[in-house]
């Protein structure tokens, strides 16, 4: 059979235009051959829609644009996502998929595993349901699926009270078992669904295709990948990486694998197509940055200019009093390097004043923090100011290490717009950087070989606050990634007072998390909603 699998962008909440986008995708890949065409799940809403499902209008008009659809088709079958209206009791909608052909609906499947976990909250919209038997197509049985209805067993604990849908479509013996997915990427993600896919298709003897979403939603990014598996659970990436793509996929004759590509290759894509969706959805077309010399601005300067071309770019070095001379330097360099618009402004002035206006109140006191941290803040107002002269969008250079342990200033480098490195350990950063430098240098050498330091003090150094960023980045991961007691870490071989330091910091500061901007997901557990710690909180790990 030919297959068509519309792997594309949608856009929360955008009906009009994901109905477009489907509807492209089903004419051009029929002119291709196809004799039936996919979508990812949800696709006439995007996702995730969140609480627009619990806006009735917003179920509405998805079943208007899906009679639509149905409408459009011919004697070819269009498989497509959307959230239906639950007319009984519980939750207000299924997520659901429509068998459409012939101009109408002709059968609803709907999904039976709804995930509750990181940054998945089905169960608080949707209604639970069973598996109903297959669709008949000619004579081919056909086993529809959405997304978490096969991941039944790798995440096996959370559904103990579940059964396994894929034991039900083994039952009915499918030729074809087709899956609907938003599945968002990040490291990792890719070795487990072709673990998940070659399992699926090895239990019902049949094979698997799955079609799934690509683009950015807010902090989420959907990678694409799309996938076949044979009947022996042989696995093809038949989908091009963070990249839209209508693809004809002859099951008789399948496809070679594409190449992966390097890991810090994907995460520069991830963060390129993060960065582009999130400007170009929420109405932005240009950026502004804080350059300081450092790796972290540099790699996000190197992101932006990838994502929305070097002329939308403006990169501003703002050095105070005490800024080393290679700050500003390695910031000017970088800007050459990349091609974008530079300037400088000096701080210097509005420190002074806000010092002076505080010294009265400030008297008697040794200088601590609250010093340090006006110039962070004085460059935070400046930026968002030029933000808001100009309609840049600000975007914040912090990582996750320095997110984790709070080594960043409330309203100064976190203010912002999108936080591109949120999600990035600064161990990664560093690498990311070289895979940035690989064909040219782009990253100034220096910058990316000189300590790191946030420079709110003389000579001042990362490490006299903080561990080596690759034990801290471990601790980290173990921590927060991978949910280690503190015990367990310490038996790793970490000195205990230093892990006991690390953990209390990553606890202390939640507050400032909870106000930071909204950060691109790159890790298996990400600082924002698939992370809910509460603030105030007395556990000790």
């Amino acid at each position: 059979m030919k297959i068509g699998i519309a792997q594309i962008n949608t856009t929360v909440g955008a009906l009009r235009s994901n109905t477009d986008k489907i509807l492209l995708a089903y004419r051009e890949l029929i002119d291709q051959g196809a004799e039936l065409v996919i979508t990812p799940e949800l696709a006439i809403a995007g996702y995730p829609p969140r609480d627009l499902l619990l806006r009735g209008r917003f179920l509405d008009e998805c079943a208007e644009r899906l009679d639509e659809i149905a409408k459009a088709t011919s004697s070819v079958p269009l498989v497509v996502g959307f959230p239906e209206v639950n007319p009984g009791p519980g939750r207000p909608a299924f997520n659901s998929a429509a068998w459409c052909v012939d101009g109408a609906v002709h059968r609803i499947i709907r999904k039976s595993l709804l995930p509750t976990y990181d940054v998945f909250d089905e169960d608080r919209y949707f209604e639970l349901t069973e598996p109903e038997g297959p669709i008949l197509f000619g004579e081919q049985r056909i086993a529809v699926s959405i997304c978490e209805d096969l991941w039944y067993g790798l995440d096996g604990q959370r559904y103990s009270h579940r059964p396994d849908p894929v034991e039900q479509f083994a039952l009915w013996e499918p030729d074809l078992v087709i899956n609907l997915s938003a599945s968002p990427w990040h490291f990792g993600k890719r070795e487990l669904r072709g673990e998940m896919l070659s399992r699926t298709a090895r239990r019902c003897n049949a094979p698997v295709v799955y079609c799934n979403s690509i683009g950015g939603n807010d902090e989420l990014i959907f990678d694409g990948h799309s996938l076949y598996a044979t009947a022996d659970g042989s696995v093809s990436e038949v989908g091009p990486s963070f990249d839209e793509a209508h693809i004809l996929l002859d099951t008789e004759n399948p496809p070679a694998a594409i190449a992966a590509d390097p890991e810090m290759e994907d995460v520069r894509k991830a963060l390129v197509l993060g960065l582009r969706d999130y400007t170009s959805k929420t109405g932005f077309s240009k950026a502004v940055i804080g350059l300081s010399g450092g790796i972290d601005s540099a790699v996000t300067a190197a992101i932006a200019v990838d994502a929305l071309g070097a002329e939308n770019v403006r990169g501003i070095t703002l050095p105070s009093s005490i800024s080393s001379a290679h700050s500003v330097s390695d910031s000017e360099e970088l800007a050459k390097n990349l091609g974008i618009r530079f300037e400088s402004i000096s701080i210097a002035g509005l420190v002074d004043a806000a010092e002076s206006s505080l010294a009265p109140l400030f008297d008697g006191t040794a200088p601590n923090v609250a010093e340090e941290n006006i110039q962070a803040r004085a460059r935070g107002l400046l930026l968002m100011a030029v933000s808001n002269k100009f309609n840049e969008i600000l975007l914040t250079t912090g990582n996750k290490s320095e997110m984790a342990v709070g080594y960043c200033t409330l309203y100064g480098d976190m203010a912002g717009g999108l936080a591109i490195l949120s999600d990035v350990p600064k161990t990664t950063v560093y690498r990311l950087a070289e895979h940035l430098n690989l064909h040219e240098e782009r990253i100034p050498r220096n910058t990316i070989d000189k300590p790191p330091s946030a420079e709110l003090r003389p000579d001042q150094k990362d490490e006299d606050s903080l561990p080596p960023y690759p034990v801290l980045d471990r601790i980290l991961e173990l921590y927060i990634e991978q949910g280690k007691s503190r015990a367990t870490i310490i038996e790793e071989g970490f000195d205990p007072e230093l892990v006991t330091d690390v953990l209390g910091k990553v606890d202390r500061n939640e507050y400032k998390r909870k106000q930071a901007a909204p950060g691109l997901k790159i890790t298996p557990l990400a600082f924002g909603i698939g992370r809910r710690i509460p603030i105030v909180q007395r556990y000790i790990p």
